[in-house]
């Protein structure tokens, strides 16, 4: 195929990734050694010991949308999400919000200094021809 592995980016749940540690943490290693990019997805939803975050080789956080969907409204997922950028920043990890949908939810994760988002705010799910027709159109 010819794609350079550290164009693959593989996500985990937290879930996945916090099960038999051992062999997971193997596992990962491989990847990362490969230069493949490895996520956690669902960040903050399961339950993870935050010292598995210096143990697993990873480079993204994904935070989770049922704190997004709220951090506007509830301060406390807003303290959440506060608390796991700047975890995650100062461990060296890339932070993506997953379903942002609104304006203020935007304002609210760029403020907090997220790097990346994910959600309607942008698009609905394409498919790959739409997909091709909406970078065209949204240089």
């Amino acid at each position: 195929m010819g794609l350079d592995p550290h164009w693959l980016e593989l996500e985990l749940t937290e879930s996945i990734a916090m099960g038999q540690v051992e062999t997971t943490l193997a596992k990962l290693k491989i990847l990362s050694d490969a230069r493949i990019k490895l996520a956690i997805d669902d960040f903050g939803t399961g339950f993870s010991s935050l010292s598995y975050l210096k143990r697993f080789p990873i480079d993204t956080l994904k935070i989770d949308r049922s704190f997004v969907s709220q951090c506007t409204h509830d301060a406390d997922d807003a303290a959440i999400i506060r608390a796991v950028i700047r975890l995650a920043h100062s461990l060296g990890l890339t932070v993506i919000a997953e379903g942002v949908e609104t304006e203020e939810q935007l304002a609210f994760l760029r403020l907090e200094g997220c790097d990346e988002i994910q959600g309607y705010w942008y698009s609905r799910p394409l498919s790959a021809a739409d997909f091709l027709a909406f970078m065209q159109n949204n240089p």
